[in-house]
């Protein structure tokens, strides 16, 4: 039997008519650990102090460094749920984002990313997924709400 690797897939992929209204996918847990705060600042070149010096920070009443709100958004990214791997080959590409920071977000919190089909619309030949993205952390607090929408081949 030889390996064929266009049949390597997580999950079986389903058409854009096969996706419905209201279903909802999870991202994995993030823990928003140092780590992670520096890679941010190293991809983003952000250095403004409310992102890495805790004394800074001690001083206006936070608790601990503090996400930039993209940093928070990433955990958004379709590609670490089980829904990027059910669009497939029929996912062209990401065309609109939009978001609110509800909350800040610190160094040890844990994010709970979540996605709800809000919209499916055909056209011709492709068609637009709209998602309501929401993001909580380990303590039940909505810390970002948002739509994100995605080109698909019908």
């Amino acid at each position: 039997m030889s390996f064929d690797p266009t049949r390597h897939q997580m999950l079986p992929t389903r058409a854009f008519a096969d996706f419905k209204l209201g279903e909802v996918f999870r991202a994995p847990s993030r823990t928003m650990t140092e780590g992670v705060f520096a890679a941010f600042q190293t991809a983003s070149g952000d250095n403004h102090p409310i992102h890495y010096d805790r004394a800074y920070l001690q001083r206006l009443g936070h608790r601990d460094l503090m996400a930039h709100g993209y940093q928070t958004l990433i955990q958004a990214a379709i590609g670490a749920c089980p829904l990027a791997h059910e669009m497939g080959e029929a996912l062209i590409g990401f065309i609109a984002q939009s978001s609110r920071f509800l909350a800040p977000v610190y160094c040890g919190d844990t994010l709970y990313p979540a996605f709800e089909i809000k919209g499916l619309e055909a056209q011709t030949t492709t068609g637009v997924m709209t998602l309501r993205v929401t993001i909580h952390n380990q303590d039940g607090v909505l810390v970002v709400e948002g739509e994100q929408q995605y080109l698909m081949r019908l």
